[in-house]
């Protein structure tokens, strides 16, 4: 994905102790066992995109708002003609993305919505940011507009979210804070808006991208609810290395690995579990 966190191991069922899935029903895996697939973003673009069982393209340029794909169109038209075309997202927190009026960030309706959050004002605000990342997201990926007043017109089989240390969170050098909290927050705001009806009229499941290192850095212990599945990255080189990671569970709680990121050349290939 452009950025590449290797994982430090498989041993790990959660991100930590007592970290329990909260999903809103748990969903079959969308991709074919034993697949290979590809993922493609803004660093394919010009390039001939390579043939796979399934595909998954990246709506943003790297970071949550601001910066996008400006090869999405043709790049999702490539995931279109897969078995399982889905989208990923890039994610993160800083107490700047709170701003309301810059056009770029938080949006009006995602800070009402997050009033109805429980939890500080703080991560209220911190939901509102996520919130909007999904929503300017979904606009971009339905219409080219991250406005976030788009209606969502694309159908993936998953969305995923890239949650890597490279981008801003809380507790990271040159983020102003240090709760660890708001990151989970942030991430929740993703996850409830891609679960509502405006966002994912077709209720495609939600996944975590990352490595069990940096996800229990960016979100401690923290519980994060409705999340069906985790695509793992590794620096591995083989399809057949890949496989060997498929007897994990995962490392966010959802219980299931459905997807393991190798890097064979060229570009970033994924086994199916």
């Amino acid at each position: 994905m452009g950025r590449h966190t290797v994982a430090g191991g498989l041993a790990v069922v959660a991100a930590a102790a007592g970290l329990v899935a909260g999903q809103l029903g748990a969903f079959a895996s969308s991709y074919g066992s034993g697949g290979v697939g590809y993922d493609i973003s803004y660093p394919q673009c010009g390039t001939a995109y390579p043939g796979g069982s399934f595909g998954i393209v990246g709506v943003n340029q790297g970071y949550p708002f601001t910066y996008y794909n400006a090869c999405f169109t043709s790049e999702w038209s490539y995931a279109g003609n897969t078995a399982s075309p889905s989208l990923y997202i890039n994610t993160g927190y800083d107490p700047s993305y709170t701003n309301t009026t810059d056009g770029r960030h938080t949006t009006q309706d995602c800070l009402s919505r997050s009033t109805t959050v429980i939890g500080t004002n703080s991560q209220q605000r911190a939901w509102a940011v996520g919130c909007s990342e999904a929503q300017r997201s979904v606009g971009y990926a339905s219409c080219l507009n991250p406005s976030g007043a788009c209606p969502s017109t694309v159908q993936p089989a998953a969305w995923w979210l890239d949650v890597e240390t490279a981008n801003s969170w809380c507790g990271r050098p040159g983020t102003r804070c240090k709760d660890l909290t708001l990151n989970r927050y942030a991430i929740q705001g993703i996850i409830d808006t891609l679960h509502s009806a405006v966002e994912n009229p077709t209720a495609a499941p939600i996944g975590i991208y990352s490595t069990p290192n940096a996800w229990s850095t960016i979100v401690g212990g923290n519980l994060v609810n409705g999340l069906s599945a985790d695509w793992l990255a590794t620096g591995l080189s083989s399809a057949s290395q890949a496989k060997s990671y498929c007897s994990g569970s995962g490392f966010s709680g959802s219980g299931q690995l459905w997807l393991v990121q190798f890097l064979p050349g060229g570009y970033d290939a994924d086994y199916a579990c």
